[in-house]
């Protein structure tokens, strides 16, 4: 529209590969590594890539094309770790719906599978940080919305810039979002979340809100803050910083995951496989 700054691109959160969720507690309040540190991670991002290019396979894993010195994702509290979860919170996640094919559990039924699983979605957690791979983000604006495509799962948030507009009364797994500018800042406020997802730590409550700040740095990269409120689950507000920046020649493809997907036919039939053995064993005595 001309009166405020473009924020469209494709992105991904590849450089953020290497640094941790949570600050190492020996570097207390520092944002920053000490350079020998910084040192150790160019050469460890170096390597990650080289190996990568030259020797994986198919299955290679993405990494990106800057080391970024951020001793942590979180910056607030200012000892950049994840505030203490909540009684409640560790209830639910003894409970332990929907935990997933990465966990030891047996599996009954495809809803003790998780949303990833199940090629469902992995809600606002993939702009966060970075995973294995699959991790672009693709941002289209215009003058009355902008959307947020995350490449794995491939789930596009649609954000009216509309403050004023009323929140939907129907809960959803990237919830409902408005949209506002604050100065050169497109600011996102989110409620109406399912308990089904994650932000990183524990299932989130349906309570949790979250508050974005989208800003261009440069032509390259753009900075985004989220900050994370769920009474419910976590002890205290906290914030995360994630740089999504361009990578050369960096296509966001479809992904596909329903159609390659094995894990709960897969993971079922194991377990019914499993069961008849043992079956079969007690017949035998």
């Amino acid at each position: 529209s001309g009166e405020h700054p473009s924020l469209e691109g494709t992105y991904s959160t590849d450089d953020m590969r290497g640094v941790a969720r949570d600050r190492p507690q020996d570097l207390g309040t520092q944002e920053t590594l000490p350079q020998e540190q910084f040192l150790q991670r160019a050469v460890q991002q170096h390597t990650g890539r080289t190996r990568a290019a030259t020797t994986e396979t198919f299955l290679r894993n993405e990494w990106g094309t800057r080391t970024f010195g951020y001793t942590s994702l979180i910056v607030d509290p200012p000892n950049g770790r994840q505030p203490p979860i909540t009684e409640a919170a560790r209830a639910r996640q003894a409970a332990g719906a929907g935990r997933g094919s990465f966990s030891s559990e047996r599996f009954d039924s495809f809803d003790d599978f998780s949303l990833y699983d199940r090629c469902i979605g992995l809600g606002i957690n993939r702009g966060m940080g970075a995973a294995i791979y699959g991790n672009g983000i693709r941002v289209a604006q215009s003058p009355d919305a902008v959307t947020i495509t995350y490449q794995m799962i491939h789930e596009t948030r649609v954000i009216k810039l509309d403050r004023n507009r009323a929140f939907p009364d129907v809960p959803q797994f990237t919830a409902n979002a408005r949209g506002f500018w604050d100065g050169d800042s497109l600011v996102v406020e989110t409620r109406g979340y399912r308990d089904r997802s994650s932000v990183g730590g524990p299932p989130n409550s349906v309570n949790m809100t979250t508050t974005e700040r989208i800003r261009r740095v440069d032509p390259e990269m753009i900075e985004y803050r989220i900050t994370v409120n769920d009474p419910d689950t976590y002890t205290a507000p906290f914030t995360v910083r994630t740089m999504w920046t361009t990578q050369p020649n960096y296509y966001a493809y479809e992904y596909s995951c329903h159609e390659g997907n094995f894990a709960v036919g897969g993971g079922l039939a194991g377990e019914r496989a499993l069961h008849r053995q043992e079956g079969e064993a007690v017949a035998a005595g």
